[in-house]
Formats: C-alpha cells, sequence, structure tokens
C-alpha cells in the first residue's frame, strides 16, 4: 500500500466557502442536484461562482435547523465543483455539483454573512496491486448490488457496467454507500472512514442487512401477488358463471336469496318498526358482495328477526275445571299455586288482553318449583321454556351483544322466545336468587325491565336494536331464598312461599307420584314390588333429611333398582318391603332423629328451628358455675343467636328478684349456654324464648317440662316477637312426639297456613310475654331437692 497525491490535477485552495445541506451526505465522484433557498447558502454559492466554482458541502447534524451554527455542521464534509447553475422563478437556485475530494473542517475564518472554513483535505492510500482479500470483497459487494436491484426489479445493463468498471476499493464503497438508504448518522460516519478497505467493509455489512431486507419485502410482495391474482380469478370465475346462468334463464343465488329473505319478511307479519329495520338491511346485503365478512353478519341478524315469534301465539286453555285437574294430576298439596294460576286463567277467560303476571316461586330444593312451571304450561295449553339464571354475571346474557362484536347474539330472553315458537310462553327463570355482578354489568338490573308489566312490552335487546313485546308471556322465578333477590327485582313479583312437605304428606305423594314413576323408570310393575306405609315413612325420617323430595325419590329408585336386579337374575315371587326388612335394600339408617327427654329435666329447654331441610329440635341446655359473672355460649351460635342469649341474660337478672334470685348471685357465678351438635353451625332470631326458659330453669332450679316445646324471639322488656316458619317446626315437634308447642301470640294468624291435619293433633299455646311462657314451661310445684 503506498500514498498517492490528489486524484485530479485540479488545485483546491485551503479556504473555501461552506454550504450546509440537509439530508444527505455528498461523497466523492457523486453527481448531485441541489436546491438552495436561505440567502446564506446562495452567498456561499455565489463566493464559489466568483472564484473557482470550489465550495465545501458538509452535513447539518439536525435538519430541521433554518440557521445552523458551527456546533450543528458536521466535521467532515466533501469539496464540490459546481457544474451549473439555474435560478428559479421564486428567488432559489438550482445547481448540478461533482464530488471531489473529503475534507476536514479545521476552523471558522468568517461565520457572516458566509461561512468561510480552513479545510484540510483527507487523502486516501492509494493501492497498486489490489490483494485477492481485497478483490474477493469487492466482488462479493458488486454481487450483493446485483441480487438487491434484481429483487426490487431495478436492473439493467448500464448499472452493471458501471459497477463492473469501478476497480478502485474507495470508489466502489463510496458509490455503493451513496446510493444505500441509510441514515445521516450512519452515512456520515461512513465519509469519514479514510481507509478504503475498512470503508468497504463497513458498506458490506450495510449491504447484507438491505440484501435480507429485500429479500423479505420481495416474498411478501409475492404471497401478496399471488393472493390478489387468486381473488381475481375466483371473482373472474364468479362473474362468469353469474353470466352463464343469466342465458340459461336460471336466477343466480344471489337473488334467489334476497327473493326469500323478502318473502319470509313478508310471512312474519313483524311490527312496522321491525319490518323496516329488516328492509333496510336487506337492502344494504343486496348491495354487498356475497363472500364479504358484513354480508354474513347482516344474514345471521335478519335470520333472527324472521325467527322471532312477532305474531305466532298459542290459544290458552280456558277451561278452568279441565286446568284444575291437569294441576291435581301433576302435584299434591299446593294449593296456593294452583288457585293462583286459576285466578288468572278466570281473569283471562273474561278479559281478553291483560298483561301476564310475574311469579316468584320461594322454597327450598326438591319441593317441585321447576316442575310447578312445566304443570302450569300443560293446564294453561303453552309452550314451556326454561332458562337457568344461576351464576350469570354479564349483562349481555339478558340484553344481548351489540351486532359491532363478532359473534354477537341476542340475549336469553329472545332465545328463549325463538326456540319456544311463541311470543305468549311459559317462561320460567330459575335460581334467579344466585345472579352475581362484575364489572360487566349487573343481570339483576337488566331483569328490572323482563320483569315489569309497566315496561316489558317495550322490550329492549341490544342485537335486535328493535323494541319486543313480552307482555303476553308468562314469568315464572324460582328461588331458595327471597333476602338475596334485589329489592327493586322483588318488589317487581309476586311471591308466592313453598314450604317444605309434612311426612304425611309425603308419604302421599310417594304413593301417587314418585313410587309409580320409578315403578316404569325401572322396568318393574306393581306386581313385583310393593312399600309399606311404614318402609316409606322410615325411608323419610331416617334415610332423608330434606324438605324437598329429591333424595326420597332416590332411595326409592335404589329399591326398584335392587328389585329389578333380583329379577333379572331369576326371581319370581312379588318383593314385598316392611319397614324391619327396609335395611336389606337401603344399608344402615343414614339419620336418626334426636333422642327426647325421658323425664323433666333442669337447666334443659326444647327449641323449634327451621332449616332448609324443614323443621327441627334444638335442645339447648343452661348451666350454673363458680365464677365472676361471665357468660360463655358454646354450640357454633351465630352472631344472631348470641344476641339472644345475651338479650335473654339481660332479661333474667332485670328479673332477678321476681324470681326469687339474690343480686349478688351473678357477681359470683358464670353462666354457660350450650346447643349440642357443636360441629353444626347455628343461627336465627327465634331462640330467644327457649333460651331464657333454660337459663331461668338452671337459676331458680325448676325443672322444664319435657312434653313442651318453644319459638320465639324475646325483648329485653320480656315481650315475645313473631317467627317463622311455623308449619316446619310443628313438624319436628310432632316427630318428637311433642304436643303441646308455644308460638307468639302474633303469629296466631299464620296457623290458617298449617294443614288441618297437623292443627288437630298439636296443642298451640299463645304468649304475648315471657311470664305466660314460664307459667306453662316450669313445672314449679315439682322443684328438686
Amino acid at each position: 500500500m503506498v500514498f498517492g497525491a490528489e486524484k485530479d490535477a485540479l488545485e483546491i485552495p485551503n479556504v473555501l466557502p461552506l454550504l450546509p445541506v440537509r439530508d444527505i451526505v455528498v461523497y466523492s465522484y457523486m453527481f448531485l442536484p441541489l436546491f438552495v433557498g436561505r440567502e446564506s447558502s446562495i452567498m456561499a454559492v455565489e463566493e464559489a461562482m466568483k472564484k473557482n466554482r470550489l465550495i465545501l458541502l458538509a452535513t447539518q447534524k439536525n435538519p430541521a435547523e433554518d440557521n445552523p451554527t458551527p456546533n450543528d455542521i458536521y466535521p467532515v464534509g466533501t469539496v464540490a465543483m459546481i457544474m451549473r447553475k439555474l435560478k428559479l422563478p421564486d428567488n432559489r437556485i438550482k445547481i448540478l455539483i461533482q464530488g471531489l475530494v473529503k475534507a476536514r473542517i479545521k476552523k471558522y475564518t468568517q461565520e457572516s454573512p458566509v461561512y468561510m472554513v480552513e479545510i484540510e483535505k483527507m487523502i486516501e492510500p492509494v493501492f497498486g496491486d489490489v490483494s485477492v482479500e481485497i478483490e474477493a470483497l469487492m466482488r462479493n459487494v458488486k454481487e450483493q448490488c446485483e441480487k438487491i436491484l434484481s429483487l426490487k426489479g431495478l436492473i439493467s445493463s448500464e448499472i452493471l457496467e458501471i459497477l463492473e468498471n469501478v476497480n478502485d476499493p474507495g470508489r466502489l464503497a463510496d458509490l455503493v454507500a451513496s446510493n444505500l438508504k441509510l441514515n445521516i448518522e450512519e452515512s456520515q460516519r461512513i465519509l469519514e472512514i479514510v481507509d478504503p478497505v475498512v470503508r468497504m467493509k463497513k458498506v458490506h455489512e450495510h449491504l447484507t442487512k438491505e440484501l435480507e431486507l429485500s429479500t423479505m419485502q420481495a416474498k411478501i410482495q409475492s404471497q401478496a401477488k399471488e393472493e390478489m391474482s387468486k381473488t381475481q380469478r375466483e371473482y373472474f370465475l364468479r362473474e362468469q358463471l353469474r353470466a352463464i346462468k343469466s342465458e340459461l334463464g336460471d336466477l343466480d343465488d344471489k337473488a334467489q336469496e334476497i327473493n326469500e329473505f323478502s318473502q319470509k319478511i313478508e310471512k312474519a307479519k313483524m311490527p312496522p318498526d321491525a319490518e323496516k329495520e329488516s328492509r333496510k338491511q336487506l337492502s344494504r346485503l343486496e348491495q354487498m358482495h356475497p363472500d364479504s365478512a358484513e354480508a354474513s353478519i347482516v344474514r345471521t341478524y335478519l335470520d333472527w328477526m324472521i325467527d322471532v315469534p312477532w305474531s305466532i301465539s298459542t290459544k290458552d286453555n280456558l277451561d278452568i275445571k279441565k286446568a284444575k285437574r291437569v294441576l291435581d294430576e301433576d302435584h299434591y298439596d299446593l294449593d296456593k299455586v294452583k288457585e293462583r294460576i286459576l285466578e288468572y286463567l278466570s281473569v283471562r277467560k273474561l278479559k281478553k288482553k291483560m298483561k301476564g303476571p310475574i311469579l316468584c316461586f320461594v322454597g327450598p330444593p326438591g319441593v317441585g318449583k321447576t316442575s310447578l312451571g312445566k304443570s302450569i304450561a300443560r293446564a294453561l295449553g303453552r309452550k314451556f321454556v326454561r332458562i337457568s339464571l344461576g351464576g350469570i354475571r354479564d349483562e349481555a346474557e339478558i340484553r344481548g351483544h351489540r351486532r359491532t362484536y363478532i359473534g354477537a347474539l341476542p340475549g336469553r330472553i329472545i332465545q328463549g322466545l325463538k326456540q319456544a315458537g311463541t311470543n305468549n310462553p311459559i317462561f320460567m327463570m330459575d335460581e334467579i336468587d344466585k345472579v352475581g355482578t362484575d364489572f360487566r354489568g349487573d343481570p339483576s338490573a337488566a331483569l328490572l325491565e323482563v320483569l315489569d308489566p309497566e315496561q316489558n312490552f317495550a322490550f329492549s335487546d341490544h342485537y335486535l336494536n328493535i323494541a319486543v313485546d313480552l307482555s303476553n308471556v308468562l314469568f315464572i322465578t324460582t328461588a331458595n331464598l327471597a333476602d338475596p333477590i334485589l329489592p327493586a327485582l322483588k318488589d317487581r313479583m309476586e311471591t308466592i312461599e313453598l314450604s317444605g312437605y309434612t311426612d304425611e304428606e309425603k308419604l302421599k305423594i310417594t304413593r301417587q307420584f314418585i313410587f309409580p314413576r320409578q315403578l316404569e323408570e325401572n322396568g318393574i310393575t306393581a306386581k313385583d314390588l310393593d312399600i309399606s306405609d311404614e318402609a316409606i315413612l322410615a325411608v323419610i325420617n331416617q334415610y332423608t333429611m330434606e324438605a324437598g323430595l329429591r333424595n326420597l325419590e332416590r332411595e326409592i329408585g335404589s329399591i326398584c333398582r335392587k328389585t329389578a336386579r333380583s329379577i333379572a337374575e331369576g326371581k319370581t315371587e312379588k318383593t314385598k318391603i316392611s319397614r324391619s326388612s327396609l335395611h336389606k335394600f337401603l344399608g344402615a339408617p343414614k339419620r336418626l332423629p334426636e333422642e327426647g327427654q325421658e323425664t323433666h329435666e333442669v337447666g334443659i329447654a326444647t327449641g323449634l328451628a327451621w332449616t332448609q331441610a324443614g323443621g327441627d329440635i334444638l335442645y339447648i341446655e343452661a348451666a350454673i358455675l363458680t365464677g365472676k359473672g361471665g357468660l360463655v355460649l358454646t354450640g357454633s351460635l351465630g352472631d344472631v343467636m348470641k344476641e339472644s342469649a345475651q338479650a335473654a341474660l339481660s332479661y333474667t337478672r332485670s328479673r332477678a328478684k321476681g324470681l326469687g334470685i339474690n343480686e349478688n348471685f351473678f357477681e359470683k357465678h358464670d353462666i354457660h349456654v350450650h346447643v349440642p351438635a357443636g360441629a353444626i353451625p347455628k343461627d336465627g332470631p327465634s331462640a330467644g324464648v327457649t333460651m331464657a326458659v333454660a337459663l331461668i330453669s338452671a337459676l331458680t332450679r325448676l325443672p322444664v317440662s319435657k312434653d313442651v316445646a318453644m319459638t320465639g324471639e324475646i325483648t329485653l322488656r320480656g315481650r315475645v316477637l313473631p317467627v317463622g316458619g311455623l308449619k316446619e317446626k310443628s313438624l319436628a315437634a310432632l316427630r318428637q312426639n311433642i304436643k303441646t308447642i308455644i308460638i307468639p301470640e302474633r303469629n296466631r294468624k299464620d296457623l290458617e297456613d298449617i294443614p288441618q291435619t297437623i292443627r288437630n293433633k298439636v296443642n298451640y299455646v299463645f304468649a304475648r310475654h315471657m311470664d305466660d311462657i314460664l307459667d306453662i314451661a316450669l313445672m314449679k310445684n315439682r322443684r328438686p331437692r
């Protein structure tokens, strides 16, 4: 490698005018037109034209800067010759320049009105013989340039000839760099490299990256072109097919589809607003391409609009006696519900147009709420639709999704109407007390419009976006508990409570419904199996503990299956099941009744509790211990029962003198109140009087009658407050052979809801004050020694 003199014989002075350029880096041997508009730049060009046409071109660091300072200009640029100059009408000038040699700015000799700079020419090494390594590098660069130009479709014989004729590594590097789309910083970095080989390697790196990008770009363009060609081909063939069908006189698919939709819309007999919207969407569909995504959405919408039963309804069975007979065939008892349905039918018979009632059946599991809805539909001669609301958290489940969403559908209400095929079905919504809520909305709030007779004549579904009349629908909701239901929603519904069944009712239901159904389901007849009433009552009391009938039906089904197996194995005689042989079919009893008290005891009172499985006996025990006046409560008691115990103790202490209790007694003794079965959580407001009786018995040493059960809440003044669940509590007392029950005076009116068979067996004693209860519950003439 030897260093030579300047490539051209042209003498370049040490001081030259400076022209700052934007968005470009000028290399040696580069021909380039430039537009000059800044006043200082124009003066720099004029200064160069006056002398030797030579000017230094240096790039600005920030292209947006209109008045760059020396710090805003890169220190290395290119000395260029101004070949031509042309003045433009807008006072700008256009010049054609040729890059000569790189130069470094040593200092600025003048900054106004034009920049004059002292320069130092950057002389590059000159190669005598090019080495094999440099030759290979140059060939690699040329081949990469050809590949990139070929991928971009810009290759021509002139370009190839220019590349082949360049044999100087520095000149080749500058030629390639000037045509690469590099940013200003990278281009300037290459310009400032003096060694041609190092500059060539840097350019080779950028070429490799550019080749990868060009290859990927060409691949993407090729795929897009193939897809476009395929689409154009399909469109061309489809148009040809349409033209052929037209020539043959066949109606094309699109026109046929539009015609079918039009006929279906007319046949659906929609309300004016719904028909107007359907016609509008049909018009849009007619103008769309059949295979477009939007066309599919419009088709789905029109299908739903057509499928909604706008004008289809079933005729009600207005024969009151026949409806009553159907209800009695399907369900035993439930007189309140049956009476309400027959009232509706009676009014419907007298008045043709009326709003459907909104009923809510509240009761424990298994009492027949859902099956009652089916029975009502059969009695009225209507279609039956059921949806479960348990766990629903999205408002769109009720109102539907807006059509802007992919996969949008109407809500469960409109889907139910479509499923029924009529606009007046029996619409049952199960588990309305288990509706949830989250960030997607509150379904309970959406149900306010559905279950309000004053609003549901114009129910708005987000998907259809058209008012739908639900006033002809008879809505029935079910719930296990009424408390979790939204108060505003509960206010819109007519609540009918379905309490549990008595043992006698379960026996009759088993004989009338469950046993025949299980015989049929298991392929046997009454000739093969017979169960005594005592055995059925044993199943009810010892193998199930529920207010409803589900577990009872499972146990009866188990007996039938075992009988079917014995018949399949060859048994021919009839199977008879008695109470004593029941364990052979169902195993040992799963539940034993609470043991009754054998004697009248001090500090033990018999209370009555309500549970979801029916009524139960609750023995409350009180004991007096030496201590400091504390109250100990055990037995997994809830907050309400703890407060009842505290109220009972406060009442007892306030009446200590009248009860014959020393006033200082409480300061030296602790009181322990326990409710057995400590593993079972207990809570409720009806144990107050029982706790007070147990406490007073323990303190006065007067025994409590084992033949008396009680229920009611107590105040600090001793008043007895009303409670609920009297029917279930009465049944619990009867199961324990207790015939006397003390209940609050204000519950006297509730005896009407208790079956006469139970009232005939129980002696109800009404109490206004704790004194009334103490007179009956405590055995004052049997104080123990």
